[in-house]
Order: structure tokens, then C-alpha cells, then sequence
């Protein structure tokens, strides 16, 4: 028994090296991406939820723009409507890039 659990928690371990964290990062919608990439904290929650049909994406440190998968997009949109912030929205994510696409496994905007 012992070993299979073992062979269990051994064989997991490549899969968690896969993911990816980014902290603190800019989180905005598509139609807005271009416009507020100049000052991503100035753009607000309201439009943020009035453009997520259009989904969601982040800009890492280096400026690559990473959109987010559906369950992503569900999840930003479950953050955006729990933060009482006005703008300056920042997220930290985790998940897996495959591509250009996050394929999110949990997403925040910390307060």
C-alpha cells in the first residue's frame, strides 16, 4: 500500500512542475486590452464586467498579453463582481500555458 501511494505522489510531481503563477498582474478584458495597456490600472471594474463577454486576459511583467481559458474567464468574472475595487485590478493566477492561453486553475484579485 505503501508504495502505491508512493508511486501515486511520485508520478503527480510533473504535473505541478507544469504550472505557471503569475502575481499581482494586470487583468483586463479583450475589447479594453490595447487601450488600457498603457495604464492598465486606470481602467475600470465597471467596464472590466460590462466587456466580459469578450473574455479576459493579463499582461505579464514582460508585456506578453496571455488570454484566459473559459473556466478563467468564469473566474475572473467571480473576482471581479467579489473586489470592492474600483480599478487598479490585479491579479494572481495559476494554472497551465499552453500557447498564448492560460488554462486557469484558480484566479484572485487580492484587496
Amino acid at each position: 500500500m505503501r508504495q502505491l501511494l508512493l508511486a501515486a505522489v511520485l508520478l503527480s510531481l510533473p504535473l505541478a512542475a507544469l504550472a505557471d503563477s503569475w502575481k499581482g498582474v494586470p487583468l483586463l478584458d479583450n475589447n479594453c486590452r490595447e487601450q488600457a495597456k498603457a495604464d492598465p490600472d486606470a481602467h475600470p471594474t465597471s467596464c472590466a464586467l460590462k466587456c466580459a463577454d469578450s473574455g479576459y486576459g493579463i499582461y505579464t511583467a514582460e508585456g506578453r498579453w496571455l488570454k484566459l481559458d473559459k473556466a478563467g474567464n468564469k473566474a475572473a468574472v467571480a473576482a471581479l463582481h467579489g473586489t470592492k475595487k474600483a480599478d487598479h485590478l490585479r491579479a494572481d493566477v495559476e494554472g497551465t500555458l499552453k500557447g498564448d492561453v492560460i488554462q486557469v486553475r484558480s484566479l484572485s484579485i487580492p484587496d
